[in-house]
């Protein structure tokens, strides 16, 4: 899916509305998501010229936990070297460097951080406050009543939190109820980096953009729609976390639900948060209960020899199920969901497979005609992500036989490929500028916690399945006749 005409290397940055003068306090800013994205983002958008023209960065973290006031520059400088995605050079650390502070914490208190906030934001022009909790989730609700005792709640203050959002129905309500009780719901902002990606919102600019597709995406044309999120790692140092949390909570009822609504919303009447929060959440309520005979889990094997793991644990590293959307549009498609971990590929694949032409005018080879897939539409979402349109073509030669092609376009070959920012700088970008379209609204979390209920209250036994295979045997069964569209069970 090549460009129709060739465009210079110089494209003009589309123009971006600079947010207001911000303070960024992150708790947890000796932890790995800081590390990693949090504190590398902000460089990156520092300097790309998309942070405010006064900002200031303060990292609270509990005394003890390895950065302290004195060290907390040189700390960010050696994890900026490791992690940001350009080279630290002295300039950009220079420039970089006098925005940053740090403020110990203690447990039950919030230190000297209310006066550190003020002294910064006296030299600011009506600033934003954003706080996000770079924490563990039991962690939210007494920093959230921290902070409004030591009063850092105002208007301007925006609030910032990770998945997961609660670990059921009746968690995620009074998860919700305890935010609600410091914060507007307008003031926080549940982030999925999931949503982030350039090749995920790409999944709405090519649907609603392209009158050809939209027309066709509805269940007069579509069989099926697979999301398919397979890693390669295993726990990785993370079993605490994934003991008390598995597969299914920690990756279906966020990132996979949540394509699944891009999928199958509606089309809004314009591209706001409002329009796309109320149409991802018609799409929820239309959404069945899971039905707990369509899904698999899966353990891999040596899951239970890594440290932190029960020896007689039954925590699921693997599912895979399917689900329904009851509405006029996808009445009678079959939508499947698989993820997992120690899996033979790391991928992030939407698919969704046409129905077969009812006319059979061209011959099919006997030893073709068994791996014949249907037309197939897949949107690749690992960075930097592709589009490809599998169809159907006549073998060159004499006879009227067919073979399958690809048509494709790459986001590297895109010459607005220098423009893109990763899913945390999006985000983060976002969250300054006010703007919740990639965000998470309560009403949707708590209605995928409400239709995960039979299956959280009566989960199946995980099946074991070799590191590096595509997941447990009989995984190919739940989605006969169809197959999955990236390899079957090895």
């Amino acid at each position: 899916m090549g460009r129709s005409s060739s465009k210079s290397e110089a494209v003009d940055r589309e123009i971006v509305t600079q947010p207001r003068d911000t303070v960024i306090i992150l708790f947890g800013a000796t932890g790995d998501l800081v590390k990693r994205k949090l504190l590398p983002g902000l460089f990156h958008l520092s300097e790309a010229s998309l942070m405010p023209a006064r900002f200031h960065i303060i990292g609270c973290a509990p005394e003890g936990s390895g950065a302290d006031e004195s060290d907390f520059g040189d700390y960010v400088h050696e994890v900026l070297g490791n992690f940001a995605r350009k080279e630290v050079t002295n300039e950009s650390w220079a420039r970089f460097a006098p925005h940053i502070s740090f403020v110990g914490t203690n447990k039950g208190g919030l230190g000297n951080l209310s006066a550190q906030v003020k002294r910064v934001e006296a030299t600011m022009d009506d600033p934003t406050r954003i706080i996000y909790l770079a924490v563990p989730p039991p962690a939210f609700t007494e920093l959230v009543a921290l902070l409004d005792v030591d009063g850092m709640v105002n208007d301007s203050t925006r609030l910032v939190i990770e998945k997961p959002f609660g670990a059921d129905l009746n968690s995620a309500r009074r998860l919700n109820g305890d935010l609600h009780r410091v914060f507007k719901e307008s003031q926080i902002y549940r982030i999925d980096h999931f949503l982030g990606k350039e090749a995920v919102q790409n999944i709405l600019a090519f649907r609603f953009a392209n009158g050809l597709f939209e027309a066709a995406w509805n269940n007069r044309y579509i069989d099926y729609v697979q999301i398919d999120v397979p890693e390669t790692l295993a726990v990785e140092g993370r079993a605490g976390f994934y003991e008390s949390t598995g597969a299914f909570r920690d990756m279906v009822v966020t990132h996979l639900f949540q394509l699944l609504g891009f999928l199958a919303m509606e089309p809004p009447a314009r591209l706001s948060a409002h329009e796309l929060h109320d149409k991802k959440i018609e799409v929820y309520r239309a959404i069945k209960p899971i039905d707990v005979a369509r899904v698999v889990y899966g353990q891999y094997l040596g899951y239970k020899e890594e440290p932190g793991v029960a020896p007689d644990s039954n925590v699921e590293t693997f599912v895979a199920l399917e689900a329904g959307v009851e509405n006029e549009r996808w009445a009678g498609v079959r939508w499947f969901l698989r993820t997992g971990k120690a899996m033979a590929e790391t991928r992030t694949s939407v698919t969704l497979g046409f129905k077969e032409s009812p006319l059979h005018m061209f011959e099919l080879d006997p030893a073709f005609k068994s791996k014949i897939r249907p037309n197939e539409l897949i949107f690749e979402l690992s960075d930097p992500g592709s589009v490809t349109m599998e169809v159907l073509v006549k073998e060159p030669g004499p006879t009227a036989r067919l073979e399958v092609a690809p048509i494709t376009f790459h986001y590297d070959e895109s010459t607005l490929v220098a423009l893109e920012l990763e899913a945390y700088e999006r985000l983060l970008h976002d969250v300054m500028l006010g703007e919740h379209l990639l965000f998470n609204r309560a009403d949707a979390i708590e209605r995928l916690w409400e239709i995960s209920q039979p299956l959280l209250s009566s989960p199946p036994e995980p099946m074991q399945y070799a590191r590096g295979s595509w997941g447990p045997h009989g995984t190919e069964s739940l989605v006969l006749p169809f197959s999955w569209h990236l390899p079957e069970v090895t």
